[in-house]
C-alpha cells in the first residue's frame, strides 16, 4: 500500500471522528492521496441547527477550520510551522439541507510558500473557501490567513 494513501486514509478517519467536527455533523468525504484536494460536507441536523432552522453559523465556520492548515502540514512535512492566524466569515444566505466546501492546494501556492519563507521570513497567505448548498449557491465565504514560517534548521 502506498504510504501517502494510507496517511490520507488515516487522516480522513481521524478527522471524521474528531469530536468538534463529528458532533457538528461535518464530514470529510474525500481527500486526495497527496493532500492537495479535499471535499467536506455537513447536513442540517438537530446538532447544528440554529433558532431559525438553518445551520448554525459557528458550525459553518468550523467546517473550514482545520483543513488548509492540516493539508499544508501534510504536504510540507516537518520543515514548516503552519498555523491558522486569523479568519472571518461572510454569511450570504441561510444554509439548509446539505452544504459542502472544497479545499485545493495548487503548485503556485506551494511555490509561493517556499519562495516567501526560504530565509526564515513569516508568510501570511490568504485563502478563500466558499461553502455551497445543494444547488451550488454560495451560503458563506470564509477568508482565512495562514501563518507559515520555515523552521530554523531548514532555512537557507
Amino acid at each position: 500500500m502506498n504510504l501517502m494513501f494510507s496517511r490520507a486514509w488515516l487522516f480522513r478517519i481521524f478527522i471524521n471522528i474528531w469530536p468538534p467536527l463529528f458532533f457538528a455533523r461535518i464530514k470529510l468525504e474525500k481527500i486526495s492521496d497527496d493532500f492537495r484536494e479535499a471535499h467536506v460536507s455537513m447536513k442540517l441536523s438537530t446538532w447544528n441547527r440554529n433558532g431559525v432552522g438553518s445551520i448554525f453559523g459557528g458550525a459553518l465556520f468550523s467546517m473550514t477550520d482545520p483543513f488548509y492548515m492540516m493539508m499544508l502540514m501534510a504536504r510540507m512535512r516537518d520543515e514548516y510551522i503552519i498555523w491558522d492566524k486569523s479568519a472571518d466569515i461572510d454569511f450570504i444566505k441561510p444554509g439548509r439541507g446539505k452544504v459542502t466546501a472544497d479545499f485545493l492546494i495548487t503548485d503556485q501556492m506551494l511555490e509561493d510558500i517556499k519562495t516567501h519563507t526560504a530565509n526564515g521570513e513569516k508568510y501570511l497567505p490568504e485563502v478563500v473557501t466558499y461553502i455551497k448548498d445543494e444547488q451550488g449557491e454560495v451560503v458563506a465565504k470564509v477568508n482565512r490567513t495562514l501563518y507559515i514560517r520555515r523552521k530554523k534548521r531548514f532555512r537557507n
